[in-house]
């Protein structure tokens, strides 16, 4: 008897065995303990922002590390590890960032209506630990990513259930902590959402001007940190880098000619998904499939752009696998993953400084993948669909699933 697509969804959400989620507790506790044991201080990023902290303690400026991309809230955030010893730090920062890892896959299977308690919610958390090299990146460096790793989720899920005003919080306090979110603005315009995009300018706008003024130079995100972050020509940092910027000219691309190549991708990606969100078709692949487009278009132009800020869309993407019509059904969704099992060696990019090729590899099927969910049938078309639309009892249709236990 052949098995359909809908029988496979019904498999992954049933409920996961005691020795799945012990292998799952397993995993995570071994690579927070291992990061905790190989890394001081909780990890390379995480220290930049815990030395800025204590920089400014000291009475100096965090700006003067060119490497402190950080608005001048996440200043303020950073002093209670800076008052940590580093033992400490060693190892609550890794349990911390994958703590922020495991409940921003949780914020994504609620979205989607996959129970919590699913063998698909077990099994996918485990091939990201397992199977994704940059999660494993992540817990080591201790980026402050993580933090958008779970709003983008969150936020998602509270737009979802019509709650825009609070997603627009969530996302201002990741914002305020790490601007990696800021592509996000641009879901509110499409949706004209415009109370909650002011709180969503409100929140780090609020955050960051007391913060600044307690600094010895105010103004030095605007006067260091954007001119570092325009120009890109930190050599060390540019090896890292996934976007077409840094890639192509590595290949032997005029750099003009491989900025004018990223620019127009990323355009491109955000009118995909201005078009994706037009759709307006019900269940909350309409809001996954525009955010992943938009945050996708902005690591494609985007310097830096690091193979862990992949993170921030990939949970969003895999938790839609048991919707039909959803980009994780797609092959080319997988074989953009290729370059990112860990321990395949990939003729010529063995190197580490050669990994941002791999890195572009991904970034870039991604971002065609998702794109070409916009010229694709909508989702409420195909039979089978796992999500529809709810009405409020006054009768207005939120974007959540039909299904009221989720």
């Amino acid at each position: 008897m052949r098995t359909g697509k809908s029988d496979i969804s019904g498999w992954l959400v049933r409920p996961a065995g005691r020795h799945l989620w012990a292998a799952l507790v397993a995993v995570l506790c071994a690579s927070a303990a291992g990061s905790a044991r190989a890394v001081p201080g909780g990890g390379m990023d995480n220290a930049i922002v815990v030395r800025a902290a204590r920089t400014w303690l000291a009475g100096g400026s965090p700006y003067d590390d060119p490497h402190f991309l950080y608005l001048p809230g996440a200043v303020l955030a950073a002093v209670p590890q800076a008052l940590l010893p580093q033992g400490v730090l060693r190892v609550l920062v890794p349990v911390a960032v994958t703590g922020c890892l495991v409940f921003g896959w949780a914020c994504a299977l609620r979205l989607h209506r996959v129970p919590l308690h699913s063998r698909f919610a077990a099994l996918g958390l485990l091939a990201l630990a397992v199977g994704f090299a940059p999660f494993g990146h992540l817990v080591r460096l201790g980026n402050w990513t993580a933090v958008a790793v779970l709003a983008l989720p969150l936020s998602l899920l509270l737009a979802g259930h019509g709650r825009w005003p609070a997603a627009g919080a969530v996302l201002g306090l990741a914002v305020a902590l790490k601007p990696l979110l800021v592509p996000m603005a641009l879901l509110f315009v499409f949706a004209r959402r415009w109370r909650a995009l002011g709180v969503l300018a409100g929140v780090p706008l609020v955050t960051s001007v007391p913060a600044a003024l307690l600094l010895p130079d105010p103004a030095g995100f605007l006067t260091r940190t954007l001119p570092f972050l325009l120009r890109g020509d930190d050599g060390f940092v540019r090896l890292y880098e996934a976007s077409p910027a840094a890639v192509l000219p590595r290949l032997g691309v005029p750099e003009p000619l491989a900025g004018a190549v990223a620019v127009l991708a990323a355009a491109a990606g955000v009118g995909c998904a201005y078009r994706r969100w037009r759709r307006a078709d019900p269940g909350p692949l309409r809001l996954v499939e525009t955010s992943a487009g938009l945050m996708l278009s902005a690591f494609l132009v985007s310097r830096p752009s690091y193979d862990h800020y992949l993170l921030v869309v990939l949970p969003l993407l895999l938790a839609g696998l048991p919707c039909p019509g959803s980009v994780a059904r797609r092959p080319w969704f997988w074989l953009g993953m290729l370059p990112q099992v860990p321990g395949v060696s990939w003729p010529f990019l063995e190197s580490g400084r050669r990994r941002a090729f791999k890195d572009a590899v991904t970034l870039g099927v991604l971002a065609v993948t998702v794109a070409r969910q916009t010229f694709g049938p909508r989702p409420a078309q195909r039979s089978g669909a796992l999500v529809g639309p709810r009405r409020e009892p006054g009768g207005r249709t939120l974007d959540v699933g039909s299904d009221p236990a989720f």
